[in-house]
Formats: structure tokens, sequence, C-alpha cells
């Protein structure tokens, strides 16, 4: 005899093991990372494009090479009305008769010479030795108007000091009744070679005068600064 079963009570089925159970499902929300490729966006549903630029290397070539052409020949033209400001602008050339201010000073910036005040500039012929053969070749090429500052060296200017020029003579002749102050310059004729010198005198004596024939310039660098003014062609 068995005990009777209690209502409602079940004894458990054997046949319902680990097995059978279902796995329960893991995982949450913050786990899911990331997004579809083309997700859908928010207005229209579609699938978003990422579009990127690709550089057109062919149209920036082609706009490099055009550059570099308007440049070159805006080089070009620059250069053009150069030349033919130069070749139809009158400059001063052999056998011109030139116009000109001018200041002459030494190497300390002791001013020589100047004509800069005066109403009437200074005229000359190219090639007629006029002038020292550094200011002559300075002038060379200048045009109207311009003006240039150069430094002539004493070869090019008055030549070196010679100290053979330093004489003594007697006071005979034309001198013998000239009255000469030590320190002033006097102008002498050479009848023989008809030539005149520029002399500075060194001493006097009764009986005799010393001086120096040399240039007050000899053996110095000269600085001028010369303006053109005028150029008369053959």
């Amino acid at each position: 005899m068995t005990d009777p079963e209690t209502p409602g009570e079940k004894t458990p089925d054997k046949k319902i093991t680990e097995e059978n159970i279902p796995e329960e499902k893991t995982g949450s929300a913050d786990k899911i990372t990331g997004s579809p490729e083309n997700a859908a966006d928010d207005k229209g549903g579609k699938p978003r494009e990422t579009t990127e630029k690709i550089p057109d290397n062919k149209a920036a070539g082609k706009q490099k090479n055009l550059l570099i052409a308007v440049g070159v020949a805006i080089i070009v033209i620059i250069a053009a009305l150069c030349a033919f400001v130069y070749l139809t602008t009158p400059v001063a050339t052999q056998g011109d008769v030139v116009s000109v201010y001018y200041t002459g000073a030494f190497d300390n910036g002791t001013v020589f010479d100047s004509n800069m005040n005066s109403t009437s500039p200074f005229v000359f012929r190219m090639d007629n030795s006029s002038v020292i053969p550094g200011f002559e070749e300075a002038v060379t090429g200048m045009s109207v108007n311009q003006t240039k500052t150069v430094t002539v060296p004493y070869a090019e200017a008055y030549g070196a000091y010679d100290p053979t020029l330093v004489q003594t003579v007697n006071r005979t002749g034309p001198i013998a009744n000239t009255t000469f102050v030590v320190g002033q310059l006097y102008k002498i004729h050479y009848k023989t070679a008809n030539t005149y010198s520029l002399i500075k005198i060194l001493n006097v004596t009764p009986e005799t005068v010393t001086w120096d024939a040399n240039s007050p310039l000899a053996g110095q660098n000269l600085t001028f600064t010369i303006t053109v003014v005028g150029i008369t062609k053959p």
C-alpha cells in the first residue's frame, strides 16, 4: 500500500535535464558598439555616403605652367622696354660736347673743387684731353639728367707725386723782379715747350726761388659727383 499523492504536488520529471533548459540570453545594450557603414541617416533614411575630394593634379599643373608663362612674358616685356629706352636715349660718347655740374673731393671728404653753385655748367669736348682721363671715362655713357659718383685713382687723375718736379732756380730773367709768396700758386709759361704749369712756391731768397711743379692734386685719389645737363652730338 502506498502513500497517496498529495494533491497539487508534482514529481519532478527526470527527463528535464540541464540540457533541456534554454540558455539565458546575456549581454546588454552598452556592449553593442559601432554602427553599420551605410547606416541610415536620421532624416531621409538613406545610407550615408562618405565622399573625399581627390585633388586634380592635371589642373594644378596647368595652372602652375600658366603662371610661369605669364611671369616669363612680363620679364621679356620689361627687358624689351629697358632696351628700347636705353637705345633711344642719347648718351655721352667720344666727340660729344658735354655740359656737367660736378663736385670733387679727397678721400677724407674735403671738397677741393665744385661748380654746383655756378649758373653755368662746365663744358668740355670728349676725347680732346681737356679733362683728366678718369673724369672723361666716368662721363662716357651717361645721359642727360643722370648723376653718378665715382672714385678716380690718382693714376687716372693727376698722376703720382714726382719729387724731381721740385726745383730751385735763380731769380734772373723773367722772374728777376717777380714777387713770390711762400705757399701761393703761380702759373708759369715754358717757352721751349709752349706749355703752362701751375707751381707752388716753397721757399724764396734774394737770389733763388724754390717751387713745386707737381699738381696740388698729384698722388691723390679723387671722388667726383657728376650730373650731366647737356649733350651735343657732332
